[in-house]
């Protein structure tokens, strides 16, 4: 199962991780475990080149733990373009989670 993990600072998106294994299916055919890693790369993917942000990022290279930590921004309208691609990113997910919950769990905190 994948776990995804949220910490929230006043409502803001400190970081997120991800670990495990959806176990959806073989391995190149897991459909969940490709749709949240689409998710969840594309969003850090995203907030670096559209906010130009470089989150801190901790990974497994079996691809089975992700961390994304978001860095001290002072400017306000940087803060919330990288918090709008981060909620972006949870809906989807959550979407997968109400579809496939028995292969991933979102814990927001």
């Amino acid at each position: 199962m994948i776990k995804v993990n949220v910490i929230r600072h006043h409502n803001e998106i400190q970081s997120f991780s991800m670990a495990g294994h959806a176990e959806a299916g073989p391995y190149g055919y897991d459909l969940v475990c490709a749709g949240a890693s689409a998710i969840s790369f594309g969003a850090v993917n995203a907030v670096a080149e559209l906010c130009e942000v470089e989150m801190d990022i901790e990974m497994e290279e079996d691809g089975g733990y992700l961390h994304c930590a978001v860095p001290e921004l002072a400017e306000r309208h940087v803060r919330e373009k990288v918090q709008l691609l981060l909620e972006g990113m949870l809906v989807s997910l959550q979407t997968i989670a109400d579809q496939y919950g028995e292969h991933i769990t979102l814990i927001d905190r």
